[in-house]
């Protein structure tokens, strides 16, 4: 059992609350490793166009922030290991040295003093850990739309509060129907000259006093029954195509941005076996991280809250090093 390298904590994802972790891990002198699938670190973020409300650093691209996060990451000497995790399961350490599973259907975990987690990937690979910090993030539900892929970052964006200043003054359009929607369009009336708000069906899935308030403001229009067709620009964005479903007409908007608020998908299948989670997949947990499964922390997006930004991803990486160092000591 000596020979075993278990690792303090393992932190699944490289996105800015992966790598916030994987920075106060380093400083906390945790036996810790990065496991990210893909083979760039960032997240989200680098399909950010510009960052212009992170504190300090306004004016990157979503690349160079994310570049600066894993620079500092590597100057403390992180490890980041690419890998796709596709199972966890929870067990303990034989005295013969042997991992065994735990059957948490018979709430094995009451009589489990050293509770180890392994991890196994696509290549048949297995890492031991004390904890799990869960960093994978989520990803916007895309609208399938041609031009969607290729505006991407200039003048596609899924974050009204994170890239609606570059439109100031301009002309954008909003679609969707739901509480984030209507939320968006709202919030973008305050900055863009016009907001076109367009939804497939004839009246909105959001809350009333949303749909009451967005009605009221002038530069908000509704275009109800239609579906986007197709994005098309230059090397910008310059006009969003859509068409009625009752009267099968089409129209030309002329907007420079599209914000898609249709939803986003949290990427927690890892851990829905294991941790509890609301009716969206998003896991139940508090500031801290801590989730219903002992050992497990969820930082960022995957975690339910009312708001997903860079900076609120950063401070839940901390926060869960502070967790899992309390964790440990016990």
């Amino acid at each position: 059992m000596d020979n075993i390298n278990i690792y303090d904590t393992i932190i699944i994802g490289s996105g800015p609350a992966g790598m916030a972790a994987a920075i106060y891990a380093a400083r906390a002198e945790l036996n810790f490793c990065v496991i990210e699938k893909s083979y760039a670190s960032g997240g989200q973020v680098l399909t950010t166009y510009e960052v212009d409300n992170y504190p300090g650093l306004p004016g990157l691209s979503g690349g160079e922030l994310s570049d600066n996060f894993k620079k500092h990451c590597d100057k403390l000497g992180c490890t980041f290991i690419t890998a796709d995790i596709t199972d966890i399961t929870p067990g303990h350490i034989a005295p013969n040295g042997f991992f065994n599973e735990i059957d948490l259907s018979n709430k094995g975990l009451d009589s489990v003093i050293d509770l180890i987690f392994m991890l196994t990937t696509t290549e048949g690979d297995a890492f031991l850990t004390k904890t799990i910090i869960a960093a994978t993030g989520a990803t916007h539900r895309k609208a399938g739309i041609e031009g969607e892929d290729r505006f991407a970052g200039v003048g596609v964006s899924y974050c009204a509060t994170c890239d609606g200043a570059f439109f100031r003054k301009k002309d954008t359009a909003v679609i969707g129907g739901g509480d984030v929607a209507l939320e968006d369009a709202i919030f973008l009336s305050r900055l863009c000259n016009k907001v076109y708000l367009v939804h497939r069906r004839d009246e909105f899935r959001a809350a009333k006093a949303l749909v009451s308030a967005a009605d009221k403001i002038d530069n908000i229009e509704f275009v109800f029954d239609s579906v986007a067709k197709n994005i098309t620009g230059n090397s910008n964005v310059e006009a969003l195509t859509i068409k009625n479903g009752k009267t099968f007409e089409e129209r030309t908007l002329p907007v420079s941005g599209v914000f898609i608020a249709i939803g986003i998908v949290p990427e927690t299948e890892l851990f829905r076996n294991l941790v509890a989670c609301d009716e969206a997949g998003y896991i139940l947990a508090d500031e801290s991280g801590k989730t219903s499964m002992p050992g497990i922390f969820a930082a960022g997006d995957i975690r339910k809250k009312p708001l997903r930004q860079i900076i609120t991803a950063a401070a839940d990486g901390a926060n869960c090093v502070t967790s899992v160092e309390t964790y440990l000591m016990k």
